[in-house]
Parts: C-alpha cells; sequence; structure tokens
C-alpha cells in the first residue's frame, strides 16, 4: 500500500481531470501520434547521456529518464527510490540529489547518483521540523548560487529553512529556521505556506513565496554561516500581492534588478523591481497567462527564465499550456509572445535543460514527462511529440554530464 496518498500540500483531496478531459487534452495537444516511449538509438553511449530525475505526487518514487541531447532522446529508466518525493534538486557538479518528502518531519533526503546506470544510493537524511507539522512536508528544496546551502520551503509548518551543503554535497543539521506569518481569503490559505525561496543575486537576502500568507517575505541572509533572519525588528519586509493571489514561485532576471513572480491562484505573472540597497520589492508590471476569455479553473504553476535573459516561461494548469514571454533587454517589462498546449494534462512544473535547446514538462494528471524544442532565437517551443511515462511527475532535475561535444551546453 502507498504510504503517501494523493493528497495536495494544503491537505484537501484535489479533484481530478476526467478520463475524457485528460483524453481530450492529448488528442488536442500537436504531433502526440509518436509512440509513448522513446527508445535510444542504436549505439547509444549512457556515458554520453544526462541523467534526469523526477519527483512523483503522492507516489512514494523517483524516476530517471535517460537524456541525449544531441538528438532529443529519451530512454526511461524506470522507479531508482522508492522514497516520498515532493521536490527534487541535483547537485550542479557532484553526483548527489536531494529528494524532499511530504511526510510530517520535513525530510530531506540524500542520494549518490551512480552515473552508469542511474541507480541511486541513499546516504544521508535530515528532519527540518523541530515539530513535525500537519500534512503536505516540503514544497520547495533549492541550493544557492554556490550550492554551499540547501534552501528548503516548508509548506505545511509555514516555514523557511536552511542546511549547509558540506563538499561532499552532504547535508548539515538545519542551520536556520524562519517562521511565516498571515492567511489570505482562499480557503487553502488558512495559514501561512511557503511555496519557494531564493536568494537574492547580490546573496544578501532571501526571498519568500508565500502561497497562504499572500506575501513575498524579504529575509537577511548571511553568506558565510548559510543563516535566514528577519530583516527587521518587527519581522521580515513584505511585498503584499492581491488578496488571494497565492504567490508561487520567484525567478530573477540576470540583470539582478528585476524579480518575476508567479502566483497561484490568480494565474498571473508580475514583473518586480528589487531594490537591492533597500531591501524592497515594488510592482512595475501584471499580465494574466490565463487566455483572453478564459473560463473554469484558473491555476500557474511553474515560472523560469531563459539563461540569456530573453524570454521568460509559465505553465498554466487551467487551461493545460504553456506561456511564452519575450523580454524588454532595457526595462525587463514582458510581452507575451506564444501560447502553446503542454502535451498533456496539468503542466505542475518543467525545467530548461542547461544547454537551452530543450524543456521538459510534468505533465503530472496525464502521467507523462513531455520534451520540447526551444528555438535559440525567438525562444518559441515546438512539441516534439516525444515523451516517457512517469507516474503523476511534479518536479524535473538533471545531473548533466562533464565533457560533451554539444556546443550549446554551458
Amino acid at each position: 500500500m502507498n504510504a503517501f496518498p494523493h493528497v495536495p500540500p494544503e491537505g484537501r483531496p484535489r479533484r481530478r481531470p476526467s478520463r475524457r478531459t485528460v483524453l481530450a487534452t492529448l488528442a488536442s495537444s500537436a504531433a502526440t501520434a509518436l509512440p509513448l516511449l522513446s527508445a535510444a538509438p542504436a549505439g547509444a553511449s549512457p556515458e554520453r547521456d544526462d541523467l534526469l530525475y523526477v519527483g512523483t505526487w503522492g507516489q512514494g518514487e523517483v524516476h530517471a529518464v535517460r537524456f541525449d541531447p544531441a538528438d532529443g532522446t529519451m530512454t526511461p529508466l524506470g522507479a531508482v527510490a522508492q522514497v516520498s518525493a515532493n521536490w527534487v534538486t541535483a547537485h550542479p557538479s557532484l553526483p548527489v540529489l536531494y529528494v524532499a518528502g511530504a511526510e510530517q518531519g520535513g525530510f530531506v533526503r540524500v542520494f549518490r547518483i551512480d552515473d552508469a546506470s542511474g541507480a541511486l544510493r541513499e546516504i544521508g537524511e535530515v528532519e527540518t521540523q523541530p515539530v513535525p507539522a500537519g500534512s503536505g512536508g516540503l514544497s520547495f528544496i533549492g541550493l544557492t548560487p554556490d550550492a554551499d546551502a540547501l534552501l528548503i520551503a516548508d509548506f505545511a509548518a509555514g516555514a523557511a529553512a536552511t542546511a549547509p551543503v558540506g563538499a561532499d554535497g552532504l547535508l548539515g543539521a538545519v542551520t536556520s529556521r524562519v517562521q511565516d506569518t498571515g492567511s489570505g481569503p482562499d480557503p487553502r490559505q488558512s495559514g501561512p505556506h511557503p511555496h519557494h525561496v531564493v536568494v537574492t543575486p547580490h546573496r544578501r537576502s532571501a526571498l519568500v513565496a508565500d502561497f497562504g500568507a499572500d506575501r513575498v517575505f524579504v529575509h537577511g541572509y548571511d553568506r558565510a554561516t548559510h543563516r535566514l533572519s528577519t530583516a527587521a525588528p518587527d519581522g521580515p519586509a513584505a511585498y503584499a500581492t492581491a488578496p488571494g493571489s497565492g504567490p508561487r514561485r520567484l525567478a530573477f532576471h540576470p540583470n539582478g534588478q528585476t524579480v518575476y513572480l508567479l502566483n497561484e491562484l490568480t494565474a498571473d505573472l508580475q514583473a518586480l523591481h528589487w531594490d537591492t540597497a533597500r531591501g524592497r520589492l515594488t510592482n512595475r508590471q501584471t499580465l494574466s497567462t490565463n487566455a483572453p476569455g478564459h473560463t473554469g479553473a484558473t491555476s500557474a504553476a511553474e515560472l523560469a527564465v531563459s539563461c540569456d535573459g530573453r524570454h521568460v516561461y509559465t505553465s498554466n494548469r487551467g487551461e493545460n499550456t504553456l506561456v511564452v514571454f519575450s523580454v524588454n533587454p532595457g526595462s525587463g517589462l514582458l510581452t507575451e509572445v506564444q501560447r502553446v498546449p503542454c502535451g498533456g494534462v496539468t503542466p505542475w512544473s518543467f525545467a530548461l535543460h542547461p544547454g537551452g535547446r530543450w524543456l521538459f514538462v510534468a505533465n503530472e494528471a496525464s502521467g507523462t514527462v513531455n520534451l520540447f524544442r526551444v528555438a535559440q532565437g525567438s525562444g518559441h517551443l515546438t512539441d516534439t511529440g516525444t515523451s516517457v511515462a512517469v507516474p503523476f511527475p511534479d518536479c524535473i532535475t538533471f545531473r548533466v554530464r562533464v565533457s560533451t561535444p554539444d556546443s550549446t551546453r554551458f
């Protein structure tokens, strides 16, 4: 029996789309006539390929996929760990994978990656909640730009935390923990629920997008000790979103002065100015990710900025679409340039490949990871028709090979 039932972080069963809806969405997506699983070409070498690790919502598994970025081939390796996996992230240089769990206690587990086979071996575990809190566990983990600390969003407990990362990739005990406060008008916003944590480019502050409080909290961050702290005696500074918006994701533009905020419940995208000296956020632009005339469920999910800063990508779960925006190089403001079907149902998250040529979508309700090609000039997405089956995929991370003939890789 599955130890972690399919229940959303807020603890309420989430309505799933009907079988008819799933099939209709798949049928309407471009180029879905290709086989679901793509076999590796003859002569493919695992040493040449990257590894994708995929968390599974409520299934207690991590899946692996081998990917050849030269020709866009995906080969599923199946489940490689039996562990609750709300979120996964890989170390940028070490063969180490971090997995955030859904169970009470806020567990983060550390795995050693076998590059040849994709297999995982657990080598460590950290409990982030001093007192186990509610259902849902952790909603996000991510490494600092220096990869020397792990940033943790504890949805259930309403807190953000940090844990140091050693030279071997192992985690130390939790170094700091800051508690959010507040609530919103939606039934899912009865208390604070952090959904994302990022360190600012100058490494002196950390931003926490809190879904439940309708706030982006601004905390101090000590780069030497990896500690979060409140920025004022009466609590952290904060940027207030509209009531019931549900802040979910943050992403900085390479210019370091613009940060994009995606709100889940209102499905809108905001371009915010980050004032480094004052530690404040101000809104400069708000755009909807819904199509004109949208009706029905409203839910945005994922956000990413291209490495060159020319494009911003979002996913819309209410419409099963990916929305692409171009970035004005002078102002950082956005213009919508493309809206495409996500290739499945409920695009819970997506990930841009480090080489910049590919985007992978975790379509949670339809149980597929779908591959899109990214046009290098326009940033437009093209559904390749290639996908692999993964049960309820919720997030994707990469273990990228060090040496590669792919000239587009960093």
